[in-house]
């Protein structure tokens, strides 16, 4: 016996089968951070039931929200902030409670917010969320380990991001949305999760142009209004049934998956020799022939390669019929499951931001997530090595995938949660 909180697969088994893609992880926060900006009823289609949207959750019933589930349907009623502090242990878990900033700060002219966690990847400062924030008027100091943001009100401005940054890029639209006067955004992040966010708050009354751009033009408004609003698909997770695919050798169809956006993943994917077609919704995939190295891979910000996807695809490339090679431009520390896929072995020589792999047949093994996307890659390991794998550790794994054993049991994987 293993024990608990762990995922048990046997491999070698090509994956055929149908899977319906959950809702965005990285757009679901954002919006329910933005949630609290309307005193009314915001209501979030295909809202992935994940733990990192059940902890906002929390730290959102203990600003004083009300939230409500209906299936996959969450309504967030925001009338009754009681406190502008985010409970500590919960903020301190998940690095997307730094987005509350700009929301509570438009909301009550106050925050205070733990600094955020949940991540072992590498450094990830807040600095420019801050500059961000002040350029709009706020003032920010330590107490007891608490980040104070406070403002008179917060006013229109120009900022001018000096490199793209996702959760910085929310929180200046988060305070820019309500402030008075207008908003100039320079240099701002075009990942999908902030154009989706933009989306959504227009949908909410906030005046936005150039969403998709990186240039924003933003004019303040008193507040949001109700809203409904669809979740879009998770382009992480559905690269990851991608991934499960090609490192089985087998097929599948992904429904609903959001191929404008995954790009760069479906261009790495016919590198390796996979082959998929797209059509009504379906993405349709065929990896028997997935077996090609990759000479050079790096992660950039979209519409590069995404580096939540490197680890996963890393795991793909470790079965190659070659020699790969890997840069991660992003986060320093993403190479970590490296050790754990070389108990499986997996041949990988990482020399700072570069990982070379040489394709090698795996093995089934006891490891540990450490951390989201390098958990899912040890599951997809485990899935083409022989023998059986046990991963570790899948609560890091359930922060972002509603159910990974469930999706790829429909692909006809032997696997289960212990």
């Amino acid at each position: 016996m293993y024990g608990l909180n762990g995922i048990k697969i046997t491999g070698g088994i090509p994956l055929q089968g149908e899977v319906q893609i959950q809702g965005s992880k990285n757009a679901a926060l954002p919006m329910m951070a933005a949630a609290l900006l309307n005193r009314g009823t915001t209501v979030l289609l295909g809202c992935p039931k994940i733990s990192d949207v059940f902890l906002m959750e929390h730290i959102l019933n203990h600003l004083g929200a009300k939230t409500c589930w209906k299936g996959n349907t969450l309504e967030i009623h925001g009338g009754d902030i009681t406190t502008f502090t985010v409970d500590e242990e919960a903020g301190s878990q998940m690095r997307s409670s730094v987005v509350l900033l700009g929301s509570l700060l438009g909301r009550c002219q106050s925050a205070a917010v733990p600094y955020p966690g949940g991540c072992v990847i590498g450094k990830r400062p807040i600095d420019l969320h801050l500059d961000a924030l002040k350029r709009l008027g706020a003032v920010f100091r330590e107490e007891n380990g608490m980040l104070i943001a406070e403002t008179c009100g917060l006013q229109g401005a120009v900022i001018s991001f000096p490199k793209s940054s996702v959760g910085a890029t929310q929180n200046a639209i988060l305070g820019a949305v309500c402030a008075s006067g207008e908003s100039l955004l320079l240099g701002c992040s075009k990942e999908p999760e902030v154009t989706w966010l933009c989306r959504f708050l227009k949908a909410a009354g906030a005046h936005i142009l150039g969403e998709g751009t990186d240039t924003l033009r933003i004019r303040g408004v008193r507040e949001l209004h109700d809203v409904e609003f669809q979740i879009p698909a998770d382009r992480i997770a559905a690269g990851t049934y991608v991934c499960a695919s090609a490192i089985t050798r087998g097929e599948g169809v992904l429904l609903g998956a959001p191929i404008g956006e995954m790009e760069a993943l479906l261009w790495a994917y016919g590198k390796i020799g996979g082959q998929y077609r797209y059509n009504s919704g379906k993405l349709t995939l065929h990896s028997l022939n997935a077996t090609k190295p990759v000479q050079l891979l790096e992660t950039q910000i979209y519409p590069g390669f995404p580096t939540d996807l490197q680890s996963v695809f890393m795991a793909v490339l470790a079965t190659a019929e070659g020699d790969s090679c890997i840069v991660e431009n992003i986060f320093e520390d993403r190479f970590k499951m490296v050790s754990q896929l070389q108990k499986m072995g997996a041949l990988i020589e990482v020399c700072q931001s570069k990982a070379k792999i040489r394709g090698n047949s795996l093995t089934g093994a006891r490891v540990e997530a450490q951390e989201l996307r390098g958990g899912a890659a040890l599951v997809l390991a485990g899935l083409a090595a022989r023998g059986e794998t046990y991963v570790e550790n899948r609560h890091f794994i359930e922060r972002g995938y509603e159910d990974i054993c469930r999706d790829l049991s429909h692909m006809g994987a032997r696997i289960l949660k212990d």
